[in-house]
């Protein structure tokens, strides 16, 4: 009993001490079971009652859910009908929205198409025109082209200022009043006459000599302008003189000759340029002149063969005038003659009314079976007679009025 089983600490505990503590250990255990025990016991009626309390108040609960459960139900039927209905007017609309889109689109595409197609045929008219004004660009490159290698041509550039010369002339005169190459009394040949009234013509030269003009304007330097307008004035004045000399004949041809510039910009560069060279034409009798200035030259010359014209015919005017004033006077003589007898028509035809007034009274006194003496003389056994007689007068004046009328 006394034997050390273990020690605790600095304690040795003895096989007796440990079964005393052993048995205190059981007993403690013991009692407290019973103490569970009886607290089991006591704790079971007050544990009834709050079951069943908790019973009823977990029915109550239940019933208040089972209750705001079906009216929740009811409550989400309503919005379920609810949302339906907003689900419906919303799909009536979006319906509609989309037929009112789906409308105005095709609308829309439609003017869009018919917009592009009046574009494109816009376009298509607009290149049409662009490939006719490139077609046309392109004909004129090729005359520019061309009237360069004319111009570059001494003898080609002198045809085309014959050419545009005859042209003005034939258009702007009448046939007979012109003539090209025409032979003058001392053999020379200008490129065109103008045949005026007193029978001496007017010449025409339409050999301008241009190449002084071309190396003028393609002169760079000033030294190169200058010697290039010194030679202009030599060849201009050289020019003038010869056309002085061959065309400008006393008695035979006018007293001034025109030198033609086949161009409207050289004209105006030599006239604003070159004013000494004009003088010395002019005082040589030669006058320069553009295209625009033989226009009114050659109608100025159109008018002066008109009035000459006109002076050849006015002897034919005149005698004209005077079988017109006799054929006058004749009708104004067989009008007054008609007018005579319309005058002794009109009193033969107041006669008839008289001698008719007198029938007709006499009528009436038929009518009436007046057949007092009258106041006038008797009438003539026959009473037809005046009427007769008249009606002889009045065909006798018709006759008459026919025999003027037909004269």
């Amino acid at each position: 009993m006394n034997d050390v089983l273990f020690v605790v600490g600095d304690t040795p505990v003895s096989v007796g001490a440990a079964l005393v503590g052993m048995a205190a250990m059981a007993l403690l255990v013991l009692l407290a079971i019973a103490a569970v025990i009886a607290r089991g016991l006591h704790g079971g009626n007050a544990a009834t009652l709050a079951q069943t309390r908790r019973a009823a108040e977990l029915e109550q609960r239940l019933s208040d859910l089972i209750r705001y459960q079906s009216e929740a139900n009811g409550r989400v039927d309503a919005m379920g009908r609810a949302l339906a209905g907003r689900q419906a007017e919303m799909a009536k609309a979006m319906s509609e929205r989309l037929d009112s889109v789906t409308h105005r689109f095709g609308h829309s595409l439609t003017q869009s198409t018919r917009y592009t197609m009046q574009s494109l045929q816009a376009l298509h008219e607009r290149l049409g025109i662009i490939d006719r004004a490139h077609d046309n660009l392109t004909e004129l490159t090729d005359q520019v082209t061309t009237l360069r290698d004319v111009l570059a041509n001494k003898q080609a550039r002198g045809a085309f200022g014959q050419a545009r010369m005859e042209s003005i002339v034939q258009d702007g005169l009448p046939k007979g009043g012109y003539a090209f190459q025409y032979t003058l009394p001392n053999g020379k040949r200008p490129d065109c006459v103008v045949l005026l009234p007193d029978q001496r013509p007017l010449c025409i030269d339409a050999k301008f000599p241009l190449e002084a003009v071309t190396a003028l304007r393609e002169a760079r330097s000033d030294a190169e302008k200058k010697a290039a307008a010194q030679q202009l004035r030599t060849d201009v004045m050289r020019h003038v003189d010869d056309i002085a000399g061959k065309y400008l004949i006393p008695g035979e041809t006018q007293d001034t000759a025109l030198m033609f510039v086949p161009s409207e910009s050289v004209y105006a560069e030599i006239h604003d340029g070159f004013d000494d060279v004009i003088q010395k034409a002019y005082r040589a009798r030669v006058v320069l002149v553009s295209p625009s200035l033989l226009m009114l030259a050659i109608q100025v010359m159109q008018q002066i063969l008109k009035d000459a014209r006109m002076r050849d015919a006015a002897d034919q005017i005149r005698t004209e005038v005077l079988h017109l004033s006799d054929d006058l006077a004749r009708l104004r003589e067989r009008v007054s003659k008609l007018q005579t007898h319309f005058g002794q028509v009109n009193d033969d035809v107041r006669q008839i009314l008289v001698s008719a007034d007198k029938i007709e009274r006499r009528a009436a006194r038929i009518e009436e079976l007046d057949f007092a003496a009258p106041e006038t003389p008797a009438p003539p056994s026959n009473p037809e007679a005046p009427l007769a007689q008249e009606r002889d007068l009045f065909a006798s004046r018709a006759f008459k009025i026919d025999e003027v009328s037909a004269g």
